[in-house]
């Protein structure tokens, strides 16, 4: 035999409202979490660079770009279920991850500039006009294109010699 007990409707209101904040919680969390993370990486692949341990700060720059494939992934997955906000959330924590990646990888090109390194620098400004296609992304392929001209001028290449 069942028994059945009746809830007042403002009582299960107010759970379903506690619910909800439970949960914008945790996902709040989640995108904290990331944000953390990447602020992280950010950090070391400044130290690295003060430190001058180049492959250092790229393999950190690489993490931030892989956070980014697997925001994308999470995307990807998500964008079938209607009714979710979260998906804006991930493309925000993606676009952050993305932009964070691209200035970092301009800096490196700076970095390297200024370390006489042409040949490199030109390589990681190059990376960001292949890897960074997207509409969003114009201004970082912009300024790397913009960069490489610069550093024509500093160390012209054979092609750049010849014109």
């Amino acid at each position: 035999m069942a028994i059945c007990i009746r809830i007042p409707v403002i009582y299960r209101s107010v759970g379903l409202f506690i619910l909800c904040l439970m949960l914008t919680h945790c996902s709040h969390d989640i995108h904290e979490k990331r944000a953390d993370t990447v602020k992280d990486h950010v950090e070391a692949f400044y130290d690295h660079l003060t430190h001058d341990r180049v492959a250092a700060a790229v393999r950190e720059n690489e993490a931030i770009e892989q956070l980014s494939a697997q925001l994308g992934e999470i995307i990807t997955k998500r964008v079938n279920r209607p009714g979710t906000n979260q998906v804006d959330r991930e493309w925000t924590d993606l676009r952050t991850a993305n932009e964070t990646a691209a200035q970092n990888w301009l800096a490196l090109g700076q970095y390297l500039s200024i370390k006489k390194q042409y040949a490199q620098s030109r390589a990681t400004y190059q990376r960001v006009i292949d890897t960074y296609t997207g509409a969003t992304e114009r201004t970082y392929r912009e300024q790397a294109a913009r960069a490489i001209r610069d550093l024509d001028l500093l160390s012209p290449t054979p092609a750049a010699r010849e014109r």
